[in-house]
């Protein structure tokens, strides 16, 4: 007995050996990916801050190619589902065209703060938010104006800024295009019938009453479409994702675990109020900056058919449409080359309307 218990002792002995230099290792590859990744481009930009946005500490970062580039501010979705422990994989593939803002709204990634989880979100409040995150962001770069890409939430977030403040804006991206949550998800009801047959999937499709968004509706909506390959992440990613994070310039450990343990609360009770509803763009289709769409053809997270019939019916001195092809919500990680294409083409449609 005493010759077993020493040899598992020395294999023990090893493995804490192996985990050792197997952390050790983990943390200089990631230092040194941090490094290659936070590198300031030659005549660009790189930079990471907090602003003073509203009352509260918004943090965003800035990267580009050419400081004379025009500025795109990209809008995460959620609401309060910040993308930033590995948007820069996907953003800095436009950096030779734009310089590009992404910044984490209020409450969500690394602008999350406990102290916040007690303020009721407002429309008045977010719409504040994003004109002074627009005004700090046309000051600080020496820019008149900018253009808007949302996704999903950010989306109509967007879409509701260039309506009200289109002076501030060269034109409006929209991909996975939000107009109006309930239609929304009384669409997706009517899309998930035509999936299911009984049983176990109509137990499901029972619980997605769109007059009450609690969290049961939100689960039984999500296993609906990764059940029938409709999900965020269908087809897979054309990055490696886990890479993105451990290299991630802009987050260290502390922020990862800020992250993963931040309180939503707050923003599961704005999807379920009134004050979301007010973001609706229903009857509201004139703009008066030019108006891109980018969605995917199995989008049904945000319907991509009241989109177009949206996209349709709206005015502006410039429109287009693009579908991405077999493509469901998260188009910017899961499609991110072909998007980007999409964009460049944008950037010089928009460069061709402004000269």
């Amino acid at each position: 007995m005493k010759k077993v218990g020493k040899v598992l002792l020395k294999i023990l002995k090893w493995l804490l050996i192996v985990l050792i230099f197997a952390v050790i290792l983990f943390f200089i590859v990631r230092f040194v990916g941090k490094k290659i990744n936070g590198r300031t481009p030659q005549g660009g930009v790189n930079e990471s801050m907090y602003v003073e946005i509203n009352g509260t500490k918004q943090w965003i970062s800035i990267y580009g190619e050419d400081l004379n580039n025009p500025v795109l501010l990209y809008l995460h979705g959620g609401p309060g589902s910040s993308t930033s422990s590995y948007d820069y994989a996907f953003t800095r593939k436009w950096a030779d065209v734009y310089t590009v803002v992404t910044w984490d709204q209020r409450n969500c990634g690394k602008s999350y703060s406990a102290e916040q989880n007690g303020t009721e979100l407002t429309y008045d409040m977010l719409m504040k938010d994003g004109i002074e995150m627009t005004e700090f962001i046309r000051d600080y770069l020496g820019k008149d104006r900018i253009t808007l890409l949302g996704h999903s939430w950010g989306s109509i977030y967007g879409c509701n800024l260039v309506l009200e403040h289109p002076e501030y804006y060269d034109a409006y991206i929209g991909t996975g295009q939000l107009i109006d949550l309930y239609e929304n998800e009384v669409a997706f009801k009517e899309e998930a019938s035509k999936w299911v047959g009984d049983g176990e999937d109509q137990l499901l499709l029972d619980r997605l009453t769109t007059d009450d968004f609690s969290y049961d509706y939100w689960d039984a909506r999500n296993t609906l479409m990764e059940k029938y390959g409709y999900g965020f992440f269908a087809g897979g990613i054309d990055y490696n994702l886990e890479a993105a994070q451990i290299f991630n310039p802009y987050y260290s450990l502390a922020d990862f675990k800020e992250y993963m343990f931040a309180d939503g609360t707050v923003y599961m009770d704005f999807i379920k109020s009134d004050e979301f509803q007010k973001f609706s763009l229903s009857g509201r289709a004139i703009y008066n900056v030019p108006f891109f769409n980018i969605n995917g053809d199995r989008d049904y997270q945000t319907n991509y058919l009241l989109a177009q019939i949206y996209f349709d019916e709206l005015e502006a001195p410039y429109k287009k449409m693009y579908i991405m092809k077999d493509t469901t919500h998260g188009l910017l990680e899961s499609k991110s080359e072909e998007f980007s294409t999409i964009l460049h083409e944008i950037a010089e449609i928009n460069s061709d309307i402004k000269n």
